[in-house]
């Protein structure tokens, strides 16, 4: 199949996201166009990419003379008409669907018959503003991702109208402007939003049922997720607002109530707390450092029953401050009254603090991930608030980073990973998109480590679907039932990949 090729582009929209992809056009040698609504704009836009530049050659990335180079490639307008000669133009104007229309609706008079148009939309249906056009075989979707001269991700997205040849143009371009295209098609959120928004709704709503606090939810996230951020400092990062249209968006579509945005969410962006960028969202930007306690006491002594991998512990049980329980051991009658008791368990644990007569002294203990040192503490309705304290204090004398969570399925991590990864599977199982592409869109553009697919095959497919079994039983929501093609790999002890 023969692609069209593009010598000349133009982008309209020049706030972060806009200039930062005319930025990465003009580095490509490319010469671009870049349109603003009045003059003001079109000033701030120059401002973006002199400072995005600026900051290359202050970093040695890019020489004075390269930045010169690169600036004198844009053209900077106000006037629509200087896209006449483009050969592809991408709007990056704000996610409203009647502005994206106005402006396609100017493109479609100024630009050529054969010119080819797309849309940085990050959620909107990229078929809703083809078809308001008069030439919706050309428009195409292209999902630059933030900062875009630095994130290597861009998602592609086709329609049941677009023409292959434009579509297949786009993502060669792509290519040559040194970044990873990802093709897929049209379903709103496309990979890496439709997956993260999720996962970071459902902390939202997590935090909001007191299951477990802000801190520690992005601290269980970071240490036993392995992430580069907690779901909090990445929802500050991205603008709760950001975060609010980009979940109607889905949930418009897919109706699925893991989309539904939460009303903590929604009441933070009412306050016109929007996060880092208005000093305010779910933490305050105001440049204080968290105060951090200073402890002396001496270490307690811990006592180890049966296999809990990762710890040990030297104590008799009889003479322990705490003592763990491994799964299918038994409390040793030596444990004195008053001894703190963990069951190492991803289950509730409540029906067991009962049975042991002595429920104020028990806590769940669980170990999301190998190799880290994050420790889940579960607090059943019936623990002792200082049991909490003293098993929190007993696992950072050994080096574990303690959080604490409501006795619920999954704890922290697990509740929270393993509906994403569900989420990835169901889009693999579609046929959406295939494995390499949904795990790069995480990767490239979302920085994880690695990708959901990459991470099922690693924890386990047999794994994956207990744990959402234990979410959907406790839960009877229908999202967080194991896809099918999860359950059938299991069942075959086979990886995805």
């Amino acid at each position: 199949m023969s692609t069209v090729s593009f010598s000349k582009v133009g982008v309209v929209g020049l706030g972060t996201m806009g200039a930062g992809i005319a930025e990465v056009v003009a580095r490509g040698a490319l010469p671009v166009v870049g349109i603003e609504i009045n003059a003001d704009a079109l000033e701030r836009g120059r401002g973006h990419l002199e400072k995005s530049t600026g900051r290359a050659v202050k970093r040695g990335k890019l020489t004075p003379d390269g930045q010169r180079e690169i600036l004198d490639r844009i053209e900077l307008s106000t006037d629509f008409a200087a896209l006449a000669d483009c050969d592809l133009v991408i709007e990056a104007v704000p996610e409203r669907i009647d502005l994206k229309r106005q402006v396609f609706a100017r493109l479609d008079e100024v630009c050529r018959a054969d010119a080819v148009l797309a849309t940085n939309t990050s959620s909107l249906s990229v078929t809703e503003i083809a078809v308001a056009t008069n030439r919706p075989t050309k428009i195409v979707g292209v999902h630059f991702f933030n900062p875009a001269p630095v994130m290597k991700l861009v998602e592609v997205i086709t329609t049941v109208l677009a023409e292959p040849t434009a579509v297949a143009g786009v993502a060669d371009l792509v290519t040559k402007l040194g970044k990873t295209p990802v093709t897929v098609g049209d379903r709103a959120g496309f990979v890496a939003n439709r997956l993260l928004f999720g996962y970071l709704n459902q902390a939202t709503a997590m935090l909001e049922n007191g299951h477990a606090t802000r801190d520690d939810i992005d601290l269980a996230m970071k240490v036993g997720g392995g992430l580069p951020m907690g779901p909090f400092t990445l929802m500050d990062l991205i603008g709760l607002d950001t975060c609010l249209g980009v979940l109607d968006a889905v949930y418009a579509e897919s109706r699925d109530r893991r989309h539904a945005p939460s009303p903590l969410l929604r009441e933070l962006v009412a306050a016109g707390l929007l996060g880092r960028k208005t000093g305010r969202g779910f933490y305050a930007y105001d440049g204080a450092e968290p105060e951090t306690a200073e402890t002396s006491a001496a270490a307690p002594a811990v006592a180890v029953v049966g296999a809990v991998p990762g710890i040990e512990g030297s104590a008799d049980p009889s003479a322990a401050d705490l003592v763990i329980v491994g799964e299918g051991a038994a409390v040793p009658d030596a444990v004195k009254p008053g001894t703190v008791v963990a069951f190492l368990s991803s289950a509730p644990v409540t029906d067991r603090a009962v049975a042991t007569g002595r429920p104020g002294d028990v806590v769940g203990l669980w170990l999301p991930e190998a190799g880290t040192p994050l420790a889940e503490i579960a607090v059943t309705a019936l623990t002792d608030p200082s049991a909490a304290d003293r098993a929190a204090a007993a696992l950072a004398a050994l080096g574990l980073t303690p959080v604490r969570c409501r006795d619920r399925a999954g704890r922290i991590v697990d509740a929270l990973r393993f509906p994403y990864l569900n989420d990835a599977a169901h889009m693999l199982g579609a046929g959406y998109a295939d494995a390499a592409s949904i795990d790069a869109a995480m990767t490239l553009g979302c920085g994880y480590p690695t990708g959901p697919i990459a991470d099922l095959d690693r924890l386990g497919t047999a794994r994956a679907v207990t744990v959402l079994d234990a979410l959907y039983d406790e839960s009877r929501e229908p999202a967080l039932a194991p896809a099918p093609i999860l359950r059938e790999h299991a069942t075959a002890a086979r990886p995805l990949h």
